[in-house]
């Protein structure tokens, strides 16, 4: 794939997703308990305030901390929240295939438009085990699925050529959100990937550079306040006017920062 194939806006399998993501946190009550009702309201409030898509119960979701059944209930609010057009994507697995079956077919069930698949954590299987976890989840499911890679989190990294393999044989693995934070690895992905195959950037901070690199856009956790900006960003990158991208992104940084002094 070239980079102006990555970068285009054509309906290409995955394309309708969107370039700007926001991996939306789950609220919660003092308690600890799930605020359902502020998840409707916080939904409704991003896609109004530039995001082009929500994923629901992700790491910024705070998925490990969650029952399966308070993420199918956080899907099913949300989807009735925002209606039959807004786009939402669920974070759908653990480090167990069997258990993330049940998510991945309970996420057709709740009207969601994709699903997240996360690199199994803690487990550290080799490659030709994420192959086959992944090609069972997809296998069970006629939504399109995104990856999600981020060794940081997991303690595994998935290569570029365990991503292209998938990308290559599994027809509804449509993307991945990548987040190793090695730009080789996110290069040798956008190169190699075929036709329709995005790859979104992990993290806001290397977001304008994925884009500059071929890729398609961000799963972001800034755009809960910034999302305006941020699409500003990625709108000048792509029209090749990195002089105003890396402005924004200067400007953007302190934030980037700010948002990860807590895990």
């Amino acid at each position: 794939m070239t980079s102006s194939t990555a970068g285009d806006g054509s309906s290409e399998s995955g394309g309708y997703f969107g370039r700007l993501l926001t991996a939306m946190i789950t609220p919660m009550t003092p308690t600890g308990a799930v605020n359902f009702e502020a998840c409707g309201d916080l939904a409704r409030a991003l896609l109004a305030s530039g995001s082009d898509g929500l994923v629901l119960t992700g790491t910024t979701g705070e998925c490990p901390a969650l029952t399966n059944d308070e993420q199918i209930r956080v899907w099913k609010v949300v989807r009735e929240a925002v209606g039959p057009d807004g786009l939402l994507i669920a974070g759908a697995s653990t480090n167990v295939t069997t258990e993330s079956l049940h998510l991945v077919r309970q996420g057709d069930a709740a009207g969601m438009d994709g699903l997240m698949l996360t690199v199994p954590y803690y487990n550290k299987p080799p490659q030709e085990g994420l192959i086959r976890h992944f090609t069972t989840l997809a296998a069970a499911t006629s939504l399109p699925c995104i990856l999600y890679n981020i060794p940081g989190r997991t303690a595994l990294n998935m290569t570029a050529e365990t991503t292209l393999r998938l990308a290559r044989e599994v027809p509804n693995i449509v993307g991945v959100k990548e987040a190793a934070g090695d730009r080789d690895q996110a290069r040798a992905i956008i190169e190699g990937a075929p036709a329709g195959f995005r790859v979104w950037s992990g993290d806001d901070a290397q977001a304008r550079e994925m884009v500059e690199l071929g890729g398609y856009g961000v799963i972001s956790v800034a755009s809960h306040l910034v999302g305006l900006q941020l699409q500003e960003m990625l709108a000048a990158q792509l029209s090749g006017d990195g002089e105003t991208a890396r402005s924004i992104e200067q400007r953007l940084t302190p934030l980037f920062d700010a948002l990860f002094v807590e895990t």
